[in-house]
């Protein structure tokens, strides 16, 4: 039995299905189990995992289309098994595990767009279930996929090495930071494929609440973000005009998710980092707008889902379609009018 794991979503979703594989792993001891990703992020917390023989890299984001179908083609008929994580509502994904052709694919059969994203090439689903966390989805797939009985729901699995660990604590004795220190983490980015740029609270808000932060309560706030954001991080570290307000820059994922660590808390939007966050054991304060908060809180580890809970949210579904905002009024109003101050009342520090 070989299985390959499909996992060519963002960070966060492939993370979302390390419990998953930590319960396929010991209960099926036997299973040889490959993974197939198209973000070095994903690659390399699965390699951390230790639980992949083999991990497969390709960026079909931009690979030419023939180098793609040639790649995929390679991996033919080596698997009897394949599963596409969850979620994955995208033709793309499901015709690649149908020309991949392991006899036995699993996959999620979307509430949404299912036959038109061509779900029905793959022949072991669950129905998706929209008050079920992805988690948790991932693990009734496998259950069902290996006949599996157990009800235990791992964590996330994201390990750190000693060098990692190392590389946090030189961190904060460069930046002055003791353990007596309020610290604070912030992510004020997100991905921005499908128009997903309006799930972010704005850049001058993060900049307000680092001042609320700092001005009452003598915090050390630090900026995170992937290395497309740099600009993004900048922003908010000039925006607030504060010393105490510091930018984060690492050379790899391991290095960030061990700073995100050392947090006291950690605010943020719905994003990768913010289930990094949660595979630390961090307090996760997340802002949440368009999302469906059932589908991706922060799992096992303390946290406040922080939204303005309007009648038209959750908006945004598991689907190709790019996030669009109906309303006539304010256009993504769930985000656009979270205040500082909300934001800031609900982290629960004492003035």
């Amino acid at each position: 039995m070989k299985l390959l794991v499909i996992a060519l979503s963002g960070i966060g979703d492939a993370l979302m299905f390390t419990p998953a594989l930590a319960l396929l792993k010991e209960k099926t001891p036997g299973v040889e189990v490959d993974a197939l990703v198209m973000y070095q992020g994903v690659k390399d917390i699965y390699e951390r995992t230790k639980y992949f023989d083999k991990i497969h890299y390709f960026d079909f984001l931009n690979e030419p289309k023939m180098n793609a179908l040639k790649f995929v083609l390679s991996l033919r008929k080596k698997y009897t098994h394949s599963i596409n994580v969850y979620p994955a509502n995208r033709r793309e994904y499901n015709l690649i595990q149908f020309l991949i052709g392991a006899k036995i694919r699993g996959g999620i059969n979307y509430l949404r767009s299912d036959f038109a994203q061509l779900g029905f090439l793959n022949n072991v689903r669950i129905t998706e279930n929209d008050s079920v966390h992805n988690v948790r989805e991932n693990i009734l797939l496998v259950k069902k996929f290996f006949n599996i009985l157990s009800e235990v729901e791992p964590s996330l699995l994201f390990s750190l090495s000693d060098k990692d660990l190392l590389y946090a604590d030189e961190f904060l004795r460069k930046g002055s930071i003791s353990k007596e220190d309020l610290l604070v983490g912030f992510h004020p980015g997100c991905s921005t494929l499908k128009n997903h740029i309006n799930r972010r609270w704005g850049p001058e808000k993060f900049a307000e609440l680092a001042k609320l932060l700092t001005d009452i309560n003598n915090a050390k706030v630090l900026i995170f973000g992937g290395p497309d954001e740099s600009e993004l991080k900048e922003s908010v570290k000039r925006l607030a005009e504060r010393k105490n307000v510091m930018s984060v820059n690492t050379e790899n994922l391991g290095q960030t998710a061990a700073i995100i660590r050392k947090c006291n808390l950690f605010v943020t939007n719905d994003s990768s980092l913010m289930h990094v966050a949660a595979s630390q054991g961090v307090k996760t304060y997340a802002i949440i707008g368009p999302t469906n908060r059932h589908y991706i809180h922060p799992w096992k580890t303390e946290y406040e889902i922080i939204s303005l809970d309007l009648s038209c949210s959750p908006c945004f579904i598991y689907s190709p379609e790019p996030l669009n905002c109906k309303r006539t009024d304010v256009k993504y109003k769930c985000i656009r009018e979270m205040t500082p101050d909300i934001v800031f009342s609900r982290l629960g520090i004492k003035k």
